[in-house]
């Protein structure tokens, strides 16, 4: 009998939507002013930046790395996640920032231990 596969878990957004949990770390979320056509495009184009990333590690060809690492860079900056921020309100970036280290913390300990009390849904 084959193991049923998980999904993956969705990723923890903070309260405002501005960003995604990864291992205690912030990441910047996409735009979510873009429209389901673009950001599915912008999706589509960042997965084949990376597929292209892969490509030009097996091939060991440092022009298409860096080429293929532009096109990555630039499918983040038109999602929102690099780049300046999507928001407007003047609102620091925290970017790469370590949640505890965040105005962000005390909501993100409450959501952890929220998480740890909650059953296994998948079990």
């Amino acid at each position: 009998m084959a193991a049923l596969k998980r999904a993956p878990p969705s990723p923890l957004f903070t309260p405002d939507g501005r960003y995604i949990v990864v291992r205690g770390r912030l990441w910047r979320a996409s735009n979510p002013n873009l429209s389901a056509e673009v950001r599915t495009a912008l999706a589509y184009d960042l997965a084949a930046a990376r597929r292209a990333v892969k490509a030009a590690l097996r091939l060991s060809n440092p022009d298409l790395l860096a080429a293929a690492r532009a096109a990555v860079d630039a499918a983040k900056i038109a999602l929102g996640e690099r780049g300046p921020p999507w928001w407007t309100d003047g609102a620091k970036d925290y970017n790469r920032y370590l949640v505890k280290n965040t105005p962000y913390a005390e909501w993100y300990e409450g959501a952890t231990r929220e998480a740890e009390a909650a059953p296994d849904r998948n079990s």
